[in-house]
């Protein structure tokens, strides 16, 4: 359910005025040395960026030799007039939508308050001290020298993890501050501990009261078969009496209207208006991508009071139930856990989300659209926003209800232990009471969840506490979990589940005192699962979970991307920026491991070349193993083996990369595919048919998003690698492939296919097979490799030339697709050479992005926007400047 924000209107006399503080401030360092303009919202590093005082801090070693910016303490001021008359007004706050993170606020040298909370809204009261000029101060203290201090400051226990792992260049004691934990670093990101005005900061001035949140959440009675709409608002009254008035809420579309007399109580406080949606509308509800429309109603609220002013809200209304499905399973111990979507069970598909920059004023709305879209593009239906970054901002969920992104939203909390003294609770209290407040009326949030992995972390004893002192920490996690975060969420919000963690075991974990022996029980809840030490290829190295919430490998990001922030010296696979990039110990040995089972390794005596095709490489693993490990997740919904299956959810780790580095994004920072997310394209494909080899047996399953049963027709071609022809076809008609569930279709031993067809064995031929039905229903086609591919026999260098020559055309994009030619790059990257040649160009408009290269994909768009790829050439007509800067963004 989401709800566009919009400042209350005043359309009576004596309604609120609002200033916003945004734009030019001052910036200075601690002892004054360093002083120069700075934007707000933002930070400090970008402020000194803009300046030029500093380099990309992207660049090189720039994460380490800029600690300095993160150690000193900065200050943001302003002056600024008062642009109304105070003594016509009751209330004037200075309000910050968002303060990075901790900090003394002071006006015309009046201290107002103190923040230290990053997720926090502040507001204070400064109808006393604003006078006609006012100088307002944003005194900083270094997030990282903070948190040391809290850490030193707690007598109690300790509270660990002490430090990252020294391999990462991080700062400590994170888990002492609410700020985004990533800032101090991660195993995929630099350490940036910012200091900044980071969300919107404004004046407020009003009489008797004002409108602080406003929230819609619908119901669905079934027992009436009737849409209800909770309609919240929380109020500032700064009147000395009660308020009495109308609220009068109107939704077109369903010829729905409904009036309400209420009364607003002096201090702060909220009023909840049920109204029922006219029961003869046809309400169409919002659905996830693949499964429906995104519909939404324009809808009007207005507060009409005896005294004052009147207000009108104009939101967008969605449609939706949620239920996370906890129930016994047939032939299986344990329970289910998956996701039912207006009634509908789910299969969850997608990704992890991460922050997409340090420095959160350069995540602009188009940065968040390019993601996104990219995600729903490759056939996603979810994500989950990790609990070591930051609550995303506003557009960024608005994106998602208009896209079917569905969000698994965890609090802000990752991988550690975290104190429970009093100070830290209301922080943390009054962080959840704002953050589900601000985003309960999206309908793409389907679940609240406590914290990433802190279950795990004591059920398994990460950090080795002694046995006899855990019952402090197991204490703590209740206390901060249960009796503070969930309390508040099922008080704020009860449309939509609450797990206490993930990976958790759901109900059982609830039944075990909210800690379960074992977290990663396939029989419950959810599993997180990393192996990097066997063959990715096998499939029976990964768990039969019901649910797969994170799971994943590492790549490099395209030599494009890794260009731009390195210098020549720096490419190559062991040279310094290398080791300095990679923040997962042992990762880019792990790649070459990886990379060996299956790939030849590069040999080139060009070190730049080398390192490209080494690059590449670990692109190509990386897809292939997450595509083998998803198409798992896949198959198994519809099975129980031995007492596990039934899996509804596979989320890869992860969708975005926040830095240039090696990490396990499909996609790069900036936007640009990997390899991988165009294998999601076709691993999430709504209709596939997935192989896997058992005991000699190719076994073939019809996997269906779709929402009714279909006969169709599966083609099984056995290819061999010396030809693009051929060898043998089969077609097996009549299959059925029900809804959303996953059948087998088909199975053969090995032996007999390849006598079947002739002159092929393991090492000379590969797989490959689709599903075809009525009216263009079509599945991508997929591929089963007999063997390692740097075993395959019959490979040759293939080179392809393209020229174009007296284009006229509106609009064309030119995609290079060939799926064999696809197969050949896959097994040795020297094969695939192609150049494209412009030639003359008659058109308006012409966007060339093309060039000569060893190619790391083949990308099928499949109707989609292209994504940031050096492989398409791109010529159009453009017929407006709209459409121009579409295509330079292509």
């Amino acid at each position: 359910l989401r709800v566009h924000l919009l400042l209350p209107r005043a359309v009576a006399a004596g309604g609120p005025e609002v200033r916003s503080l945004r734009g030019s401030w001052r910036l200075r360092s601690g002892n004054g040395s360093v002083s120069l303009g700075a934007e707000v919202p933002g930070c400090v590093h970008t402020a000194l960026l803009r300046r030029g005082l500093i380099q990309d801090p992207y660049y090189r070693f720039n994460d380490v030799m800029y600690r300095w910016i993160s150690l000193d303490n900065w200050t943001y001021s302003r002056t600024f007039k008062t642009p109304f008359d105070v003594r016509k007004w009751q209330k004037v706050n200075l309000v910050f939508e968002g303060v990075d993170t901790v900090a003394q606020i002071l006006l015309n040298n009046v201290t107002l308050g103190r923040t230290d909370n990053m997720f926090n809204r502040y507001s204070f009261d400064i109808t006393s001290v604003i006078q006609e000029v006012n100088f307002v101060e944003v005194r900083f203290l270094s997030a990282v020298s903070y948190a040391a201090e809290q850490s030193r400051c707690h007598k109690a226990h300790s509270i660990p993890p002490a430090c990252p792992p020294p391999v990462q260049k991080g700062e400590c004691h994170v888990n002492f501050i609410r700020k985004e934990q990533c800032s101090f670093s991660w195993d995929w990101g630099p350490s940036f501990p910012t200091q900044g005005i980071w969300k919107d900061v404004r004046i407020e001035a009003y009489n008797l009261y004002h409108l602080i949140y406003f929230s819609l959440t619908p119901f669905f009675e079934k027992s009436a078969q009737q849409w209800h709409l909770e309609v919240e608002s929380v109020f500032d009254v700064v009147s000395s009496k009660p308020v009495a008035g109308l609220v009068t809420v109107i939704i077109p579309k369903l010829q729905t209207q409904q009036t309400f007399s209420v009364k607003l109580q002096p201090g702060e406080g909220s009023i909840v208006l049920l109204v029922n949606i006219n029961k003869s509308s046809d309400v169409e509800a919002w659905w996830p991508n693949g499964h429906g429309k995104q519909t939404g109603y324009n809808m009007t609220t207005t507060f009409v009071m005896e005294a004052g002013y009147q207000i009108e809200k104009f939101s967008k209304v969605y449609f939706r139930t949620v239920e996370l499905v906890q129930e016994p399973i047939p032939g299986s111990p344990g329970l289910s856990f998956y996701f039912r979507i207006n009634g509908r069970p789910i299969f969850i598909k997608g990704s992890n989300w991460i922050p997409a920059d340090s420095f959160q004023d350069r995540v602009t709305y188009d940065t968040l659209r390019l993601l996104l879209k990219s995600a729903a593009d490759a056939n996603m239906n979810a994500l989950r926003v990790w609990g070591g970054g930051v609550y995303e901002q506003d557009e960024f969920y608005d994106i998602c209800d208009e896209i079917g992104i569905m969000i698994w939203q965890d609090f802000m909390f990752a991988c550690a232990l975290y104190p429970t003294d009093q100070s830290y609770l209301e922080s943390v209290r009054a962080e959840v009471s704002h953050q589900v407040r601000r985003l309960k009326s999206h309908p793409s949030i389907i679940l609240w969840s406590g914290n990433n992995e802190n279950e795990a972390a004591i059920a398994t004893n990460w950090f080795s506490i002694p046995p006899a002192d855990i019952g402090v920490y197991v204490q703590d996690y209740i206390t901060l979990y249960v009796k503070n975060i969930r309390e508040i969420v099922l008080s704020e919000d009860r449309s939509r589940p609450f797990v206490a963690s993930s990976p958790t075991n759901g109900l059982e974990s609830v039944k075990e005192g909210w800690l379960s022996q074992n977290p990663y029980d396939t029989h419950y809840g959810d599993t997180h699962f990393y192996d990097y030490s066997n063959d990715c290829w096998n499939w029976t190295m990964y768990p039969k979970t019901r649910f797969a919430s994170e799971y994943g490998f590492q790549s490099w990001p395209s030599f494009s991307t890794i260009e731009k922030v390195t210098s020549p010296e720096d490419w190559s696979y062991t040279s310094n920026f290398s080791l300095h990039r990679q923040h997962h110990e042992g990762g880019n040995f792990q790649m070459l491991e990886e990379v060996g089972r299956h790939f030849k390794l590069p040999k080139s005596p060009d070190p730049v070349k080398k390192f490209k095709d080494m690059i590449y490489l670990t692109q190509v693993m990386q897809a292939q193993c997450i595509k083998t490990e998803t198409e798992f997740y896949r198959f198994s919904q519809s099975e129980i083996i031995k007492g596990e299956g039934h899996t509804m959810g596979a989320l890869y780790w992860q969708l975005n990369d926040i830095w240039q580095a090696p990490s396990w994004a499909s996609l790069e920072y900036g936007g640009k595919w990997k390899l991988l997310h165009y294998f999601a394209q076709n691993f999430f494909a709504p209709l596939l048919p997935v192989a896997y080899e058992d005991k000699g047996i190719l076994h073939i399953y019809g996997i269906s998003d779709l929402h009714v049963d279909h006969k169709l027709t599966l083609k099984v071609v056995v290819h061999s690698w010396s030809s693009l022809e051929p060898v043998c076809t089969l077609a097996k008609e009549g299959v059925t492939v029900k809804a959303q569930s996953a059948v087998p279709v088909y199975n053969e031993s090995i032996s007999d296919l390849l006598e079947r067809c002739r002159n092929c064995t393991r090492k000379s031929c590969v797989v490959t097979f689709c599903l075809v039905g009525e009216e263009g229903l079509q599945s991508p086609t997929n591929h089963h490799f007999l063997s390692s591919l740097k075993d395959a026999v019959g490979l040759e260098k293939t080179h392809l030339s393209v020229s174009i020559n007296h284009a006229k055309l509106l609009y064309l994009v030119l995609l290079i697709l060939l799926s064999s030619w696809q197969m050949f790059c896959l097994a040795d990257s020297s094969v695939c050479q192609y150049e494209v040649m412009l030639v003359h160009l008659s058109v308006e408009c012409i966007i060339v992005s093309s060039i000569s290269s060893s190619s790391k994909s083949l990308p099928s768009s499949k109707g989609s926007a292209l994504h940031n790829s050096d492989y398409f050439l791109i010529v159009g007509k453009c017929q407006s400047p709209e459409q121009a800067h579409e295509a330079s963004v292509l």
